[in-house]
């Protein structure tokens, strides 16, 4: 019996099956397009999921396909400081998450969406502290969160969704301190929106 190895792409390979280092190959191509704001973390997570289920080329090839060129410098914005007073403040969308970011809201809610953020650190700071406001911090399903702190006249919920860490994603370390203020860590619903302190008194401005 004659074996081949290493044959090239072709319409009879796309069902043959892949091993685990094909598979990390493809993780870490991955992990380059995130670094360098190709993907953003919920794009991420979920290409990575594919890669490590893949049974086939077909499906792995899939994990990879329509990487976008590297984004030129300065593309996405860099956010290292929020802070606000007397007023929600929200940050979502396309941005990049340094190593650390300091968060500060005083009588307003902070929402912080880290599902289309670009980051390339393997561990994420995050301090954040609120007075009379929430504070929710979204993330993608499969990254991971330490959260600590503590809340003077508030509650906190984290809630994840039940799925293994996906490699590759950064590590989010939370370190949040409330007072008249509940703090969400969340894999949000679709749909699902940041819960406001302030809709005691008045209709949500989200």
């Amino acid at each position: 019996m004659t074996t081949h190895t290493g044959a090239g792409p072709g319409p009879g390979n796309d069902t043959l099956p892949v091993t685990q280092a094909d598979r990390e190959e493809a993780v870490q191509t991955l992990q380059h397009a995130a670094g360098d704001g190709r993907l953003p973390l919920n794009e991420f997570s979920e290409r990575v999921g594919t890669a490590l289920t893949a049974e086939t080329r077909r499906h792995l090839q899939a994990a990879t396909a329509g990487l976008k060129a590297t984004p030129p410098a300065g593309s996405a914005r860099t956010v290292s400081s929020i802070v606000t007073f007397f007023g929600h403040r929200r940050q979502a969308g396309r941005w990049r998450l340094p190593g650390v970011l300091r968060a500060r809201a005083l009588f307003g809610d902070l929402y912080l969406d880290l599902r289309e953020v670009t980051v390339h650190d393997d561990v994420v700071d995050i301090s954040a502290t609120t007075l009379f406001g929430n504070l929710t911090v979204d993330v993608p399903e499969g990254v991971e969160v330490e959260l600590t702190g503590f809340d003077v006249l508030g509650d906190r919920e984290l809630r994840l969704a039940p799925v293994p860490r996906r490699p590759g994603t950064p590590l989010i370390r939370l370190r949040a301190h409330g007072l008249l203020g509940d703090v969400y860590v969340r894999t949000p619903a679709d749909g699902e929106q940041p819960p406001s302190w302030w809709s005691w008194f008045r209709p949500s401005r989200w």
